[in-house]
């Protein structure tokens, strides 16, 4: 009789962890930073059209980076989850760490239970009506959610951006220089990123409602100059 093949659970995690890794080097990062009126997302994308960065609910915006079709799926499943409850509820009652959690139970089954793990890093951005109140929750592919503070980086190049704009002075910033501090890590020393290879959008804290908007080309090359 033959003894089917043992994998350490140790080692079943580590490898799973390093496919889910590689998967998201692959892809182009993206940067939040939150500004004197609100918060900035911005990730490197030339497509108008396979966005990384959407609108959740009213003060809630979700990026993703890795495999599109996994993020995307995530972002659909965090819209209907919002719609509901704020439906059943009170608009009110939907916020971003109910909702981080959510994707944190989701990704943590998949990572433990599937034979595959999303490829994968998502983040859950929510602006609050004084600087105090906003909130960046970074979730990876292996279920596990970090609290940032001030900015939040994803993706393959992560630590070095992250860096980059931890030595970068963020204090008191309005949006053009959070744009521009948000390029700069993004690019990196050697090389610039236009408007047509940026993808931007702004949770505004002024205002009640819907406050996730889309800055086009002209407005991103405005702020950059």
């Amino acid at each position: 009789m033959n003894m089917p093949y043992y994998v350490a659970p140790e080692q079943m995690m580590k490898d799973r962890a390093d496919y889910a890794q590689k998967g998201i080097a692959r892809g182009r990062s993206l940067v939040a930073v939150e500004f004197d009126e609100g918060i900035l997302l911005v990730a490197e994308n030339p497509s108008r059209n396979l966005r990384k960065i959407s609108e959740i609910y009213d003060r809630i915006a979700f990026a993703g980076v890795g495999r599109y079709n996994e993020y995307d799926q995530l972002r659909i499943a965090g819209i209907r989850h919002a719609d509901t409850k704020g439906y059943t509820y009170s608009r009110d009652d939907v916020d971003s760490q109910a909702l981080a959690n959510q994707y944190a139970q989701m990704l943590g089954q998949i990572f433990t239970n599937e034979m595959k793990p999303l490829e994968v890093e998502i983040l859950v951005a929510s602006v609050g009506w004084e600087p105090e109140g906003d909130r960046l929750f970074h979730i990876r592919y292996d279920g596990s959610v970090t609290d940032e503070d001030g900015f939040a980086a994803l993706g393959g190049d992560a630590e070095a951006i992250r860096g980059r704009l931890a030595e970068a002075n963020l204090d008191g910033l309005d949006i053009g220089g959070a744009l521009k501090a948000a390029e700069t890590a993004l690019s990196g020393p050697e090389r610039s990123l236009g408007a047509e290879e940026l993808e931007v959008a702004v949770l505004d804290r002024p205002g009640s409602g819907r406050r996730f908007r889309r800055l086009d080309n002209d407005e991103i090359s405005g702020l950059l100059s």
